[in-house]
């Protein structure tokens, strides 16, 4: 009875090792599956993580290069409106952007600046001093490289000692030299004079011829000079080409040539030959008193919008204004004795300075 009682407590101790065990067993495996389930959620949450912010970041960067894609759209459009808006100011102050104008256009204006420089400049006269074709003839000869002030101060002198071309025909060479001297370039003035006086002499009966024809068969008289005679002592219409006529007819495109004959070709075809001399007139007082050769006075210019030279001087009316000259800048004129309905004041005489 006491074995089997030790077998049956040896069983019982059996089967409660094996309960343990298996109650162990069960709990580690228990525990092993939560485990891996909560590693798996955390696994699944280290992912959901990562993706977020790899979502979140290439999100960012998209927007961070939409972002930078719209600045520079932005600065494109802005430098094509600056060059747009720039565009547009050249084009209308003779920029690269002007549509090309038609001859009848080009016509039109023209006429309608000579028109314009009537009411500016209705006292535009030659500005050579003289009394007759002859004194005329002489200054004009007299002008060439130097001013019509200069030459105004000299032939005072001149024709109170040779009035006639026969007077001046006869005089001595070193004689006529030291009188036209401030003129510069009196020696090749001196063989020209003479020159001239003798033909006038010798072929014309003492008398200026009134014909081109026979003007430029005078010794020192070309079609600039001749044009000036006919014009203003005969009233034969002609057009004068000198340096300011040319500067300004290329700056307003009425023509492209640089050789005077060709200029005075373009521009005869342009306007009736009844107005040739007074277009003459206008255009070299405008070219004297404003349009001038190295620095425009652009912002006093009453013709500035017809000019597709616009810009070329100073734009500014104040500083424009203070390159004004002669009677429009409140100075003498360079006639001694200009005409009564000139609204500035007479040029000194050689020697002495204006008032």
């Amino acid at each position: 009875m006491a074995k089997g009682s030790a077998e049956a407590g040896a069983a019982e101790t059996a089967a409660a090792k094996k309960t343990a065990a298996g109650g162990r067993t069960a709990a580690a495996r228990k525990a092993t599956a939560e485990g891996r389930t909560a590693l798996a959620k955390k696994a699944a949450a280290a992912k959901k993580t990562t993706a977020g912010g790899r979502t979140a970041a290439a999100k960012k960067t998209t927007a961070a290069k939409k972002a930078t894609g719209a600045k520079k759209t932005t600065g494109a459009q802005k430098s094509a409106g600056n060059a747009a808006a720039e565009g547009s100011a050249g084009a209308g102050s003779g920029g690269a952007a002007r549509k090309p104008e038609s001859h009848l256009a080009m016509v039109r204006r023209a006429r309608r600046i000579y028109r314009e420089l009537g009411e500016v400049f209705p006292y535009a006269h030659p500005e050579l001093d003289f009394r007759n074709p002859f004194e005329l003839l002489v200054a004009t000869v007299l002008s060439a490289q130097t001013t019509d002030l200069r030459v105004n101060q000299t032939t005072p002198r001149l024709f109170a000692a040779y009035p006639t071309p026969e007077d001046m025909a006869a005089a001595a060479p070193e004689e006529l030299e030291e009188l036209i001297r401030p003129t510069g370039f009196f020696r090749a003035k001196t063989k020209s004079l003479l020159g001239l006086s003798a033909a006038l002499r010798d072929r014309f009966d003492g008398e200026v011829p009134g014909r081109l024809e026979d003007l430029v068969t005078l010794p020192g008289v070309g079609r600039k000079t001749a044009n000036v005679v006919l014009g203003n002592a005969f009233g034969v219409p002609g057009i004068t080409v000198d340096t300011h006529f040319g500067r300004l007819v290329r700056r307003w495109k009425w023509t492209e040539q640089d050789d005077p004959e060709k200029v005075e070709a373009d521009v005869a075809a342009i306007f009736p030959k009844s107005e040739w001399t007074d277009l003459s007139h206008r255009v070299i007082f405008h070219g004297r008193r404003i349009c001038h050769a190295r620095k425009p006075a652009c912002g006093c210019c009453p013709i500035a919008p017809l000019c597709p030279s616009y810009g070329e001087g100073e734009t500014d009316p104040e500083k424009a204004a203070k390159l004004l000259k002669y009677e429009k800048g409140g100075f003498p004129g360079q006639r001694l004795s200009p005409p009564p309905d000139y609204p500035g004041k007479p040029a000194p005489p050689l020697g002495e300075t204006a008032q």
